[in-house]
């Protein structure tokens, strides 16, 4: 085997992905996409639920009322994940809920 012929396999090899490579990339490019439309949603609408006349600084209550729909959030995303894990892991993962 030539010095060529070596480096080309190492390149092909190198240069093409393992299946777990390419899952655990989806995997984190997908959670890091989750993790941006949770919080864009959770600022908008607890925004516009909470504050009503934006200024410099938050009055308590906005403060606490955020803090609140904040927590509700992610209370509802954590329930909901924990149900769709649980489908997923009877079996249901193909089929509707």
């Amino acid at each position: 085997e030539t010095n060529t012929t070596l480096r080309i396999r190492i390149r092909t090899t190198m240069s093409q992905p393992q299946p777990e490579e390419v899952m655990h990339q989806v995997q984190a490019e997908l959670a890091n996409a989750y993790a941006q439309e949770f919080f864009t949603t959770v600022r908008e609408k607890c925004f516009k639920l909470c504050v009503s006349k934006p200024s410099s600084s938050l009055s308590s209550y906005e403060r606490k009322c955020l803090e609140q729909c904040t927590e509700r959030y992610v209370d509802a995303t954590r329930m909901i994940s924990q149900v769709v894990l649980k489908q997923y892991s009877n079996g249901g993962g193909s089929g509707g809920m």
